[in-house]
């Protein structure tokens, strides 16, 4: 059976919404994008993390929270839900950028929202070689992500790989897309589909047929 509720998670280039958006015109779904452009401290973060870090961080978790809150209001069986993020993985931007005293300022806050938000049925944790992601980070141009660097997306991939290393709240799906195409190669995305609405529960790792 078709999950109903479908998040896609990876560091930043990773294909997330390139992915939930072809997922949900393949799926009839409804489809969720974070509102990146609402953050309007995400320019001013990428060239001083450290003086932007928690207000950036605290509006994301405003607006993520806000976002997701609407999913109760609405009958999440009714159709199927794509989504190009999880809620928690906030934690992760939140471990990486914060210091010791706005994290735990940060946790008090996150541990009243997260109880009253639904979870997914399922997630898809999309894993990439540094070079990939600078490469598709590239090919989208936007003005406030040439200011990342290397060591920042090490840094997030180790926070990612962390994160979903111990994770356990849903059942998870871990693809590593770095010798995967699935925007061009149609026996990608069409096995990687495949995999996604397996039945299978648990947390798995989809290894690419013939690669």
């Amino acid at each position: 059976m078709t999950p109903r509720y479908i998040a896609i998670e990876g560091p930043i280039g990773a294909g997330k919404s390139t992915l939930a958006k072809k997922l949900a015109e393949d799926l009839n779904a409804r489809l969720i994008l974070e509102s990146i452009e609402e953050n309007p401290f995400l320019p001013e973060f990428y060239k001083d993390r450290r003086k932007h870090a928690l207000k950036t961080q605290i509006l994301f978790l405003i607006n993520r929270y806000q976002q997701q809150k609407e999913l109760l209001q609405q009958d999440l069986f009714a159709n199927t839900v794509v989504c190009d993020y999880l809620f928690s993985k906030d934690r992760i931007f939140a471990a990486v950028n914060l210091t010791k005293d706005e994290l735990f300022i940060y946790e008090k806050i996150y541990s009243l929202l997260d109880t009253q938000l639904p979870k997914p049925d399922l997630v898809v944790f999309l894993q990439a070689s540094i070079d990939v992601l600078k490469k598709h980070i590239k090919q989208r141009g936007l003005a406030y992500e040439k200011a990342i660097g290397s060591s920042y997306l090490e840094e997030l991939c180790e926070a990612y790989n962390r994160f979903f290393f111990s994770y356990a709240e849903t059942p998870l799906l871990t693809v590593n897309i770095s010798d995967l195409d699935f925007v061009k190669n149609k026996t990608d995305y069409e096995n990687l589909l495949r995999e996604i609405l397996s039945t299978k529960r648990g947390n798995r790792h989809y290894l690419s047929i013939g690669k």
